[in-house]
């Protein structure tokens, strides 16, 4: 039995149902019980099951914007307000809410991981090139932005590569060594690629018995993920529910620095715990109860009076005069000249989102050469700085005084600065070590992070003044100090240059078979 797309019983409902159930199912496909939009015939059909089988996903989905209006009533909405960005939607999707059917059965011919299910070609991961259907700009934006490219920016960077296993391999002690095992893959499908993305395929299809008979189901390696730079089946990249949590899909979750948290949190990209201890992130705390998470585009000193991180790199924002701010972006660096955490040195940002391709004088896959200097002709120039700096700005001004916010960045420069040059007194340290033998270098046949003194290395530049340098971007100075910042950068220097005072060639505490 089909519904017309107005809370009839569905023929799935029929088949599955268990006494009461069918009334349940009655009850929760009525429109005015989850919104004033229609409901496609085969998204009610979705509905009657998956109300029973998965109550939480279709809870979330019924708060939803997508349950609440049509495609057609988002495309009325003036353009500071739309929350679509495509010019043209398909027209068979218009006229109803944005539903399960909508975006788990688009472009199914795409999919490497549709099967039947229920009469329908289904697939189970929805990716940002099913999005872009309705989000054209927030899609083609996201797929330049170095987030989209993080999976392939670790796994096809051998350095990189080499980092992971210094951290994900298992050791073992053997003959009075540790050896250090192989990485098994869904040990960096938990660790670093949980948050820069997995490779989702597919490996066949799996028989489970379920209410409506037996059905079969993808078999998915690297699920479940949301990283940011997740391959997809359909060959895209990235996945919008990293910050647009499923399946609500709020703009209120995206807006919250908690999601940020899940993966800036530290201690190598710890803006996060920064955040908390800033006098922004104390005002949030404080008063966060009384803003407007929802409100497209966000009006600063109305809505909030606080910047979060989506206000500062990703939000529309208008003044109370409906003047912009700032405008929407999903390409995350757009208003950041610099790129001040993960690598050896903070430098200007690459020009392309793929930086695995990126070689510096010693051949490593690096946009800086160990002594700090940029390798130019893979980074943004000074003008093109300037005009993301400018962007920033813009946001800071809305709350902040001219000589406040360039008092601001003159310091944070500084900082940047200071921290790059006491980077470079380890890396020479470092240096030093490899030439005596007493750890094993870039070009040796060894891992350059695995070892005691490398790891110190490490801790200098992943954790210390990446610490330091967001601390001074964010204004959150007391964890830039004693938390994990200056005092332990210094400190770390100390034990550096002692262990090269009393290494000897040879004096390797690892290694790896």
């Amino acid at each position: 039995m089909n519904t017309n797309g107005r809370g009839r019983l569905t023929r799935g409902c029929w088949r599955g149902g268990r006494g009461g159930l069918i009334l349940w199912c009655f009850l929760s496909v009525l429109p005015s019980a989850v919104g004033a939009a229609p409901h496609s015939d085969a998204t009610q059909e979705c509905l009657a099951c998956h109300v029973d089988a998965t109550p939480g996903i279709v809870s979330d989905w019924q708060r939803s914007r997508h349950a609440e209006t049509t495609p057609a009533d988002a495309l009325q909405a003036a353009p500071l307000h739309r929350k679509v960005s495509s010019e043209e939607i398909p027209q068979s999707l218009q006229g109803t809410s944005v539903g399960c059917a909508e975006c788990h059965t688009l472009n199914p011919q795409d999919h490497k991981d549709t099967v039947e299910h229920n009469g329908y070609s289904m697939h189970v991961v929805v990716t940002p090139r099913d999005c872009r259907t309705c989000h054209r700009q927030e899609a083609d934006q996201y797929g330049e932005n170095i987030m989209a490219h993080a999976y392939g920016n670790l796994v096809n960077n051998s350095l990189y590569v080499q980092l992971t296993e210094s951290i994900n391999g298992i050791q073992v002690l053997e003959s009075g060594r540790l050896k250090t095992a192989e990485v098994h893959p869904q040990t960096n499908d938990d660790a670093c690629l949980s948050c820069h993305g997995t490779r989702v395929e597919v490996q066949g299809t799996v028989s489970r018995e379920t209410d409506l008979g037996e059905m079969d189901f993808p078999v998915l390696t690297g699920w479940p993920n949301v990283g940011v730079g997740r391959l997809n089946p359909d060959g895209s990249k990235g996945s919008c529910s990293s910050c647009h949590a499923r399946h609500a899909f709020s703009i209120e979750v995206a807006r919250k620095p908690d999601t940020c948290s899940q993966c800036h949190k530290g201690p190598d990209v710890p803006a996060y715990k920064v955040y908390q201890v800033s006098k922004h992130g104390n005002i949030y705390a404080s008063q966060k109860d009384k803003w407007n998470f929802r409100n497209v585009p966000w009006v600063v000193g109305k809505d909030f009076n606080a910047p979060t991180c989506a206000a500062c790199h990703v939000s529309l924002l208008v003044d109370e005069g409906g003047n912009v701010v700032a405008q929407r972006t999903h390409r995350m660096n757009d208003r950041l000249p610099w790129r001040i955490f993960g690598l050896i040195y903070s430098h200007a940002h690459p020009k392309n989102p793929d930086t695995s391709s990126i070689r510096n004088a010693q051949g490593l896959a690096l946009p800086t050469n160990l002594d700090g200097s940029p390798v130019k002709e893979a980074l943004i120039d000074g003008e093109e700085q300037e005009r993301r700096r400018a962007n920033l700005h813009a946001v800071c001004l809305g709350c902040h005084s001219t000589s406040w916010v360039e008092g601001h960045w003159d310091r944070f420069q500084k900082t940047l600065e200071e921290t790059n040059r006491m980077t470079r007194t380890a890396t020479e340290i470092m240096g030093r070590a490899w030439e005596r033998g007493i750890a094993r270098g870039p070009g040796s046949d060894g891992n350059p992070f695995d070892e005691p003194m490398e790891k110190l290395w490490v801790e200098q530049w992943l954790f210390f003044a990446n610490s330091i340098r967001f601390s001074s971007a964010m204004m959150g100075s007391d964890y830039g100090v004693f938390d994990n910042g200056r005092w332990y950068q210094s400190k770390g220097l100390r034990e550096m240059m002692r262990r090269l005072e009393m290494g000897r060639p040879g004096a390797r505490d690892d290694e790896k078979p």
